[in-house]
């Protein structure tokens, strides 16, 4: 009976251990689980995802880009192997307007100034690598310019600061490809691919108002916020996009921090 009881014990022990192993995100993880992460499991690669709140239309919820980068950095985090997702953040550079209410906006500069003192956070809690990504269109260039200057500040110390833009600007012209090859509409806002994805990541969780999705097309008729139709919107789709950002953001990553920096190694300390 002792040893029985000996080996439920080992065995919690060790499924305690591989759920914290897996865990990737900042914000779930204690301060002593975030160290062992760091310093002794080597997964020293921080994933700075910028979300965004504004009108996606009568069908989606306004915090879409926050719900799905998170969702999208987990996974990219997962792949890689050694990285730890920051808490999104939830403000781009937009600005809100009281005829389509749901959007809360950043000048760009705050925006580049929230971003450079977090990723220089991130740098003081001991991470080596740091990926600027973003899910808006507005910021993107601010992004790059952040991770410029202080990869220039840092690079030197052996720490990385890195933009990745294929999550963004590759994925969407790809998948506006995709759309034409497969004879349907290609929109910039609130339309098929963000529609679909939400579907896909969160239409069960309540980001999508599916008894609008008939409706939800954008025209000089319809000012509703969308820009494009999202009418032929499907969970299928969603998964297409979602998948073709995951793999885009994680080929980016590894090409720019290189096989030297650990990347999809688990439990790998290179810088």
């Amino acid at each position: 009976m002792r040893r029985t009881s000996v080996i439920l014990f080992l065995a919690a022990c060790s499924a305690i251990l591989r759920a914290q192993s897996t865990q990737v995100e900042f914000e779930l993880m204690t301060g002593p689980e975030l160290k062992h992460a760091i310093h002794d499991e080597g997964r020293t690669t921080a994933l700075l995802f910028n979300g965004g709140t504004e009108q996606r239309g009568p069908q989606g919820v306004t915090g879409a880009h926050n719900l799905v980068g998170r969702e999208l950095a987990r996974e990219i985090a997962l792949k890689l192997g050694n990285a730890i997702v920051a808490p999104i953040l939830p403000f781009s550079v937009n600005n809100g307007s009281s005829e389509l209410p749901g959007t809360i906006g950043l000048t760009g500069p705050i925006f580049a100034a929230v971003n450079e003192r977090v990723a220089e956070q991130l740098i003081a809690n001991g991470f080596r690598n740091i990926v600027l990504l973003g899910d808006h269109g507005g910021g993107q260039m601010e992004l790059a310019e952040v991770a410029k200057k202080l990869d220039a500040k840092y690079s030197t110390r052996g720490i990385r600061v890195v933009y990745c833009g294929d999550v963004y600007d590759r994925a969407g012209a790809e998948f506006n490809k995709w759309l034409v090859a497969h004879d349907l509409p290609v929109g910039s806002h609130a339309a098929i691919k963000d529609t679909s994805e939400l579907w896909y990541l969160g239409g069960d969780k309540g980001w999508l108002r599916k008894d609008e999705i008939a409706n939800a097309v954008g025209d000089a008729s319809h000012k509703n916020g969308i820009s494009g139709d999202a009418r032929k919107a499907s969970p299928e789709i969603g998964k297409a996009i979602a998948d073709m950002k995951v793999n885009f953001a994680v080929a980016q990553i590894r090409q720019l921090l290189g096989t030297g920096s650990g990347i999809g190694r688990p439990g790998a300390t290179g810088h």
